[in-house]
């Protein structure tokens, strides 16, 4: 068993929520409570990882986390570091593929909260934003949920992306279902086989715990 894939695999989960959810809470209901003509174009550019092959979106992220792409520049002058093979860069390829994962479920709940119900929120006087807290987040607290559930799990699965921005470097980009294939291409299939069932196992417990939490709070899971 490989503990220090593992290690990387629940870090990188676990930061890529904490990071990734009060973006997606703000995009969500952005989207959900817009009527622009831009929005469709921006549930499309949202949406682009779940249909982009992993290899493209790698070598894109790849090529702009590089020293002389503007974005890998700026990171080398702010700390004289890289992005690419290193664990920063595999988190913010993490962020980018699981973007859909995490907004889509908080939209979909918040374009089940009716409209009616801010209005006579604000003329009893409360603010836009004690009307979200009060109001809005409680009701949509299952995509909430569902957006951690859905981005912690894909984000333990996640191969081509993060092999193609991050290689496999020990204790730093090596995830475990990067562990796994190495393990298969040593035909190792008894030390693959057992890092896939504790995989497997992660994520199923997590899952599990998240949903469990909700029907704590009373709340119906979606």
């Amino acid at each position: 068993m490989d503990w220090s894939a593992l290690s990387v695999s629940l870090r990188l989960a676990v930061t890529t929520c904490l990071l990734l959810l009060p973006l997606a809470l703000w995009l969500g209901r952005t989207l959900a409570v817009t009527r622009s003509r831009g929005r469709p174009f921006g549930e499309a550019l949202i949406a682009l990882p779940l249909v982009m092959p992993p290899t493209v979106l790698g070598f894109y992220l790849m090529v702009a986390f590089g020293r002389e792409a503007p974005l890998g520049s700026l990171w080398h002058a702010l700390t004289g570091g890289a992005l690419n093979f290193t664990f920063t860069g595999i988190l913010f390829a993490s962020l980018v593929i699981n973007l859909p994962f995490a907004v889509q479920p908080i939209q979909r709940a918040f374009e089940t909260v009716p409209g009616h119900l801010r209005e006579a929120a604000w003329c009893s006087g409360l603010s836009s934003w004690q009307t979200f807290m009060r109001i809005e987040l409680p009701l949509v607290w299952p995509g909430l949920i569902s957006s951690v559930a859905l981005t912690f799990a894909h984000t333990l699965g996640e191969f081509g992306v993060i092999l193609m921005v991050g290689g496999s470097l020990d204790g730093e980009t090596r995830t475990l279902s990067i562990a796994i294939y190495d393990r298969m291409q040593a035909f190792d299939e008894v030390g693959a086989g057992i890092m896939s069932t504790v995989l497997l196992m992660v994520s199923f417990v997590t899952i599990g715990v998240v949903y469990g939490l909700a029907r704590r709070r009373g709340v119906p899971r979606v």
